[in-house]
């Protein structure tokens, strides 16, 4: 059993913002420190960044208004705690606490992915999906039923009835739609808008694909300050997540789909 939602999902417009927003501080300087979050619905759009990075707010603006269109923006920046920064002063260590579970992606899980890929490259819109063994639920704003039913004969779509979805009448958070993006991999910390040296980005991309190389479970914790995790130095651990990042083109683009 499985749910994915689309880029267009309020609580993934969320996430965009904030992962573009770190894409920002990174072409600010190489190291960035930076913590973002957004509440994004009805017209407004608040974005908290906590940084070291000199940010520009009008490119933050600019870049709300390209994913999420005209909406009001609210955006707040403060500097990072002094005693966090310090925390990577004398040597590359986690960023933070947490735990962390890798786990290889099932069939069922595939599929759905795939689906609502499919999906998204005709209706580029707030939609969400389900698959239950052979149940298939799909939930697509502005889109005719019956236009969906074409493709997906079997499906459950819209089961009330045509709708339109989106900002205006829904809102969006960062991070509140981790299991679409970690499937069964979901813990407690989030993956958008934070950076690289957050264990909460790194270790969990790196469960999560030890766990695709292995076909095994992965479980592992750390403390912030750490400076080794699963045996390995974290610089290390931090390097390969960089290496995914880069593969799909970035934060933002990384917040598009998640892991899955």
């Amino acid at each position: 059993m499985y749910e994915k939602v689309n880029p267009c999902h309020p609580d993934k417009v969320a996430d965009r913002i904030a992962g573009a927003t770190v894409d920002l501080a990174y072409k600010a300087e190489p190291a960035p420190k930076i913590a973002v979050e957004v509440l994004i619905g009805h017209g407004k759009c608040h974005v908290i960044i906590e940084t070291t990075a000199e940010l520009d707010i009008k490119a933050i603006d600019d870049a709300v208004h390209r994913i999420a269109g005209n909406v009001e923006t609210d955006i707040v920046i403060v500097p990072q705690d002094v005693h966090l920064s310090y925390n990577q002063q004398n040597g590359f260590r986690c960023g933070d606490n947490g735990i962390f579970k890798g786990m290889p992606v099932t069939p069922e899980q595939m599929k759905l992915s795939a689906i609502a890929k499919r999906i998204y490259s005709s209706y580029s819109c707030d939609g969400k999906y389900i698959l239950d063994g052979e149940r298939l639920i799909l939930c697509q704003s502005n889109a005719r039923t019956e236009d969906l039913r074409s493709m997906f004969s079997d499906a459950e779509i819209n089961p009330l009835g045509d709708w339109t979805g989106g900002t205006d009448v829904d809102t969006g958070a960062t991070n509140r739609k981790l299991g679409s993006d970690m499937a069964d991999s979901v813990t407690c910390v989030g993956l958008h808008g934070k950076i690289l040296s957050k264990s909460d980005v790194s270790v969990n991309i790196y469960a999560f694909l030890t766990a695709q190389h292995t076909g095994k479970p992965v479980e592992l914790c750390c403390a912030i300050g750490d400076d080794t995790v699963d045996g390995r130095p974290y610089s290390e651990i931090v390097a390969e997540a960089e290496r995914f990042i880069d593969s799909v083109g970035g934060f933002e683009k990384f917040a598009e789909w998640g892991l899955v």
